[in-house]
């Protein structure tokens, strides 16, 4: 057919439009949660992410962000529009991807297509594409500022380029395919390294088609070849270049004596020359395989160089400037993610090891004076007999992994787990949870959006489960349609295509299940982790489109051999993607959503002017760095995120002033805060020193490592120690007094000493320095914690702070039983009522997922409500009170933001102020509620239902208790039947 080419086009660009249209009207308007606030705030303004960064994906960002022109709050979205494009790109390239293998199966040239065979082939494609469009992982990277879009977008079009070149006959116009593949596979490194998995695939494609005689030897070769590139890509040119400069640089400086920089200026000049000549000798010599080789191996270095925009921008020092690797030594260490660890996959320690020795390791190093140091050396562990294993899964020592991996294999504490065991957690938790369990999200529906939920079956009803369920926006069925017909296409692909089918299957299990094992997960991540398999569920999609040529063979035996069965084929699968966007566009609109930056804003307002706030997780740290490097909000409140006040480069950044934030008072200087140096510090009680401590004379004395405060470790080496538990730390009440900052309801508790215990027998090097940054801080600026931390962070301080909204002040004096902090009420009612922003919350329309906003932004918003409402109830002020709960009702409505555990204690304070209607209403809502989840949880066990049929009945008995206690007599026996129902009384 003379015009397929042109429909075929025209189809993949209204695919294009359907889903550009999709992801743009349902994009994130600002910034999301996790890590889109970092790479917002360090695209807008070409800073420097976490390891090992996306520089490409950073540069696209910015030029992106120059359409919001001067209005700021603008900047979010139109970078969140590079994800909304590049997916929606992705969706182009595989219908067209489609359409070839489509065409393949046919086994026709364009031309010699029939109007019937170019229907099927138009219609498989144009349901492939558009099901993908609405899967659940894809459509959840497309809307915001992640580097998933792009990613998938390269490996889109990385394979649709293999196949296109799979078709051209002519050997030059096929070489500059291959040229644009490399080309394409270096631009992608500067985004995600995932697009690197497709080349052990692309490598048989290329088998296919250069060899007449296909066997098993050449395939397993050819497969054998791909991964060595595979591995030359990610073992050679990502890290291993930079490594050799690096001992260039090293032999340059520390051996010959030369200038920094030197070695690495050396080598870069002998690399490049010797790329130049490989190419020109090559084509001089008509080495066509080879020049093709260096040509590729150029392209690709080309691509990759969007990595020195990393180089250039640290050497600017900007305020994130993560590991600074502004020194090709730090670069090197940047590239290779060294602060994230390793993790052993094919031999090695299991959660039970025993190290029977440490034997000194690499040495590492840090820019001195004139030459590189070295500050430490890395460790080389000997183990005990028996603490390895052949493929490692239950690997990690962490107290918390290792009491998860006892409880999920049932292995008593002390026993070694066997290879069965370990084989177990592989197979039921990495491969069937952390892997099937997000693939049949995508292709079967998903029970809610609870962390930990699984998918749903054809026969679930709504009419079956809970109301809160029900409504659960997170909650889809597809009816197993989608993943059904993907089934079909994957047996009818093997019976009319077997060589496409096995390069399909091996991207499929390369961007899936060995991606799975490469990752090996511990038993518990920080959220769910779908968008990594995002390519995988991409492969499959294509089966879905060859499942409806499947289909459309099916109906020619029914409806004959005119153009009537594909095109019911495809009538009747269209009803894929209209299920699919219509269960997923509720879950999946993210317009109007604005709180994950009004959360960082109200911290932020927690704080009096020119603060210190101590925060913690990504979540906190990523939206307030969005709002004020982006948004210019409160830039007079130093951030300083506990996660990284354990490195050197981000103390050093603290010692610097950052637009309206002056340097941090900490006194230690670099020499006891580098890398490897005071990592930790341990409890050793010292006789020679009193029962408690001046925390100034500590640091001093930890500063000149004076013997009081140091010990020899088994390698002769000096380590740092606290000799004491107690701590004082002097101060002028006076003083204290002028600042203004101390209620006058406060000032009794003023006696010029605070005095504490630290809690614990070991402290870690962010402890040490938030330790120094209050003892030089001298009460000049506010001190804050934020209310998300962990208890551990606190140091056993807060009975020293007062919860001022979303944070903890530390304050100079101490409130005897004061174990959660005590309030100001006026104080805490000013932040909270008349600084904090709630654009949308109450808004129906808006989704607020359960994983993360009903976790610790709605969290710490209703507890700061709670106790803002108990204190002023011990105070008296019932009217005040009741202000309080009602805002706190009003911008976080059980119709958007379900009542929690904490919102069961607001009918208590109803109570006292006289309000049992207000009382009765929330109570009647949360007991049915958990009536109905612990009825249908005592049908449906599992893990989610354990963990929260805890909390309901703990509502529960806690409504029950509060209502009889409040002369409700009726509320009181219906309450306390529900609770008899389910404690089996």
């Amino acid at each position: 057919m003379k015009n397929f080419q042109r429909l075929n086009n025209i189809l993949g660009w209204l695919v294009f439009g359907i889903a550009a249209f999709t992801y743009g009207v349902t994009v994130e308007p600002t910034a999301s949660f996790w890590d889109c606030g970092e790479f917002i705030a360090t695209a807008y303004k070409l800073q420097v992410p976490h390891p090992p960064g996306a520089p490409f994906f950073l540069l696209i960002g910015r030029l992106f962000s120059l359409f919001a022109g001067d209005d700021v709050t603008k900047v979010a979205y139109y970078i969140n529009m590079v994800s909304v494009l590049t997916s929606a790109f992705s969706i182009l390239f595989l219908f067209w991807t489609i359409s070839l293998l489509a065409r393949k199966i046919i086994g026709k040239a364009t031309s010699e297509l029939s109007t019937t065979e170019v229907v099927t082939v138009l219609g498989a494609s144009l349901i492939g594409a558009l099901t993908y469009t609405f899967t659940d992982s894809f459509w959840f990277s497309a809307v915001e500022a992640e580097v998933y879009g792009m990613s998938s977008f390269f490996t889109a079009i990385v394979v649709w380029a293999a196949f296109k070149w799979e078709t051209v006959e002519d050997e030059a116009t096929a070489n500059r395919w291959i040229l644009f593949i490399a080309y394409l596979t270096g631009l992608s490194i500067g985004v995600h390294l995932l697009n690197l998995v497709t080349i052990p695939a692309i490598a048989l494609i290329y088998y296919f088609k250069k060899n007449k005689t296909i066997n098993w030897k050449g395939g397993i070769l050819a497969f054998l070849g791909g991964m060595a590139i595979l591995g030359f890509i990610y073992a050679f040119i990502i890290p291993g270049i930079p490594s050799i400069a690096q001992n260039f640089e090293l032999l340059f400086v520390n051996s010959l004596g030369m200038p920094f920089n030197s070695g690495g200026i050396f080598f870069i000049i002998i690399f490049v020359s010797a790329v130049v000549f490989g190419v020109y000798y090559t084509q001089k010599t008509g080495k066509v395989i080879a020049n093709v080789i260096m040509l590729s191996l150029t392209f690709i270095l080309i691509g990759y160089c969007s990595y020195l925009m990393i180089l250039v921008r640290s050497n600017f020092n900007p305020p994130i400037n993560e590991n600074d690797p502004s020194n090709l030594l730090n670069y090197t260490y940047y590239l290779k993610r060294e602060q994230y660890g390793s993790r052993s996959l094919s031999y090695g320690p299991i959660y039970t090891a025993q190290a029977t020795g440490v034997k000194q390791g690499k040495a590492l190093y840090n820019k001195g004076k004139d030459k590189y140091e070295i500050y430490k050396y890395e460790s080389d562990y000997d183990w005990a007999p028996g603490s390895q294993m052949l493929f490692p899964r239950v690997w990690s020592s962490d107290p918390n992994h290792t009491k998860l991996y006892q409880q999920m294999l049932k292995i008593p504490e002390g026993v070694k787990p066997s290879m069965g065991k370990n084989l177990s957690f592989f197979f039921s938790h990495q491969i069937h949870h952390m892997y099937f369990r997000y693939f049949m999200w995508n292709f079967a529906g998903r029970e809610s959006d609870e962390e930990g939920a699984y998918w749903t079956t054809p026969l679930t009803s709504n009419k079956d489960i809970p109301e809160a369920l029900a409504k659960n926006k997170g909650r889809s069925n597809y009816y197993w349609l989608p993943f059904l017909l993907g089934l079909v296409g994957f047996v009818y692909h093997y019976m009319k295509r077997e060589r496409d089918w096995f390069v399909l299957l091996l991207l499929f299990l390369f961007t899936g299940v060995a991606l799975v094992v490469f990752l090996n997960s511990p038993p518990v991540e920080p959220r769910e982790r779908d968008y990594i398999y995002v390519a995988s569920f991409y492969f499959y999609a294509i089966w879905i489109g060859v499942g409806v040529m499947a289909i459309a063979e099916g109906l020619k035996k029914v409806l004959g051999k005119g153009i009537a069965a594909p095109a019911l084929a495809t009538v009747l699968a269209l009803s894929l993607p209209v299920i699919l966007a219509t269960q997923n566009w509720k879950n999946h609109d993210r317009s109007g959503r604005y709180h994950q930056v009004d959360f960082a804003k109200n911290l932020l307002n927690s704080c009096a002017p020119n603060a210190i706030l101590f925060t913690g997780g990504d979540n906190d740290t990523f939206s307030l760095w969005y709002a004020q490097e982006v948004e210019g909000f409160r830039t007079d409140v130093r951030v300083c995120n506990l996660s990284l006040l354990g490195t050197s480069w981000y103390i050093d950044q603290m010692k610097r002033k950052t637009y309206k934030s002056e340097a941090l008072p900490i006194s230690l200087t670099m020499p006891n805060f580098r890398e490897g140096v005071n990592s930790y510090l341990q409890f050793m009680e010292n006789p020679n020193v009193a029962a408690g401590m001046n925390l100034n004379d500590y640091l001093n004395l930890v500063e000149t490592q004076n013997s009081l405060v140091t010990m020899q470790s088994q390698g002769g080496e000096n380590v740092t120690i606290f000799p004491t538990k107690n701590f004082t730390l002097n101060y002028s009440p006076e003083e204290v007094k002028k600042m203004g900052f101390v209620g006058k309801e406060f000032e009794q508790f003023l006696t010029g000493s605070m005095n504490w215990s630290i809690d614990r027998d070991l402290i870690m090097k962010p402890d040490l320095i938030m330790l120094d940054i209050i003892a030089n801080n001298k009460w000049k600026r506010p001190i804050y914690f934020a209310g998300t931390l962990a208890t551990e962070n606190y140091l056993n301080l807060k009975d020293h702070m007062q919860l001022e909204g979303y944070s903890y002040r530390l304050m100079p004096f101490r409130i005897e039983g004061a174990k959660e902090g005590f309030m100001d009420s006026d104080v805490a009612y000013d932040k909270l009522l008349k600084k904090t922003f709630w654009r949308g919350t109450a808004d129906e329309k808006v989704y607020y997922d359960t994983e993360t906003y009903l976790k610790v932004p709605i969290i710490t918003a209703r507890y700061a409500f709670l106790r803002l409402a108990d204190q002023l109830n011990r105070e008296g002020k019932k009217e005040k009170m009741v202000e309080v709960l009602d805002f706190s009702q009003k911008v976080l409505p059980d119709k958007t933001i379900p009542y929690d555990q904490i919102a069961a204690n607001y009918p208590t304070f109803y109570y006292e102020a006289g309000q049992p209607k207000k009382a009765l209403e929330i109570s009647d809502v949360m007991v049915k509620r958990a009536d109905e989840m612990l009825t249908y949880y005592s049908r449906n066990s599992n893990a989610i239902s354990a963990r929260d049929a805890q909390i309901q009945v703990a509502i529960l008995q806690l409504l029950a208790d509060v209502t009889k206690q409040n002369n409700q007599p009726e509320a009181a026996k219906r309450y306390e039947d529900i609770v008899r129902k389910h404690s089996g009384q």
